[in-house]
């Protein structure tokens, strides 16, 4: 990455105090001191009249800027709030972008067995195809059962299936998906304590989800902090829109600009996935 491209997360470099420039020295005399904010007089030298002193020294205290108001809803993840504050110190486009959109944070999930399954069927569902063509299927689906379980999944006929929409390859990777959760296959008891590359390979051992399955089920239902999802085209693009002012991004430009967002790397990129949706 060249360094322009760096620019928007880099530490920016140390400008010379004021004491350290050149200034003109003049014979030293006792500085009139005033209260913050009154105007200070200045008396003229000797042999000057006060026509010709020096003019009035304002010394005014200079504002602070406010402070951003963000409207994060109720139920977010317990970190977000101070992710947030975080990552608007340290980046310079999350600093403008998390105000704007602070109102659509993460939305909670009931932490359960048939969400957790409903979640995973959703991604599987949604695979390789546009986000709203994958509505529309999954619509369709969803339609074919009372409720999103596993258990029912596996007593509907193929042909009702694949007459939703889903490919052979989706039917079968719904059922293998269904059997890890009748089996009681998954630690599903163990993943709070579990770290994000163990659950990582957990899920990859079922047929059809890959790592940007599981990682976004790391975002969607077990809210980690700390999940970046390199293989999502949505982040790629909204990296390339906010910090490369559109051009190409490689894989190893996103991790660099990522570097800034440890360890709030979902919220990061939560709110570049949000900014794709203010895009005209």
């Amino acid at each position: 990455m060249s360094a322009a491209k760096h620019l928007d997360t880099m530490e920016y470099e140390q400008l010379p105090l004021v004491a350290d420039l050149p200034v003109l020295v003049g014979p030293k005399a006792p500085l009139p001191v005033a209260p913050m904010g009154v105007a200070a007089h200045v008396e003229a030298p000797a042999g000057m009249s006060k026509d010709t002193a020096p003019a009035k020294a304002v010394v005014a205290a200079k504002p602070a800027a406010p402070k951003a108001q963000l409207t994060l809803p109720e139920g977010v993840p317990a970190y977000w709030a101070e992710a947030c504050r975080q990552l608007m110190r340290r980046d310079r486009v999350l600093k403008r972008l998390i105000p704007l959109l602070s109102s659509q944070a993460l939305p909670p999930r009931e932490q359960c067995r048939d969400e957790a399954f409903a979640t995973l069927a959703r991604s599987i569902v949604g695979q390789q195809i546009a986000v709203k063509s994958a509505k529309t299927l999954w619509n369709k689906f969803s339609r074919l059962l009372a409720e999103i379980k596993p258990e029912l999944v596996l007593k509907l006929k193929v042909d009702d299936m694949r007459a939703a929409g889903l490919s052979a390859r989706k039917v079968d990777y719904l059922v293998d998906l269904a059997l890890h959760f009748t089996e009681n296959r998954l630690r599903m008891d163990e993943w709070e304590q579990m770290g994000d590359d163990a659950i990582i390979a957990e899920l990859m051992a079922i047929r059809g989800l890959s790592r940007w399955t599981a990682e976004n089920f790391l975002i969607y239902y077990l809210a980690r902090p700390n999940v970046l999802p390199l293989d999502d085209a949505g982040l790629i693009q909204g990296i390339s829109l906010n910090y490369f002012s559109g051009d190409p991004v490689s894989r190893s430009d996103a991790r660099e600009v990522a570097e800034a967002w440890k360890p709030w790397c979902t919220v990061a990129t939560w709110y570049i996935w949000r900014s794709l949706e203010a895009q005209p």
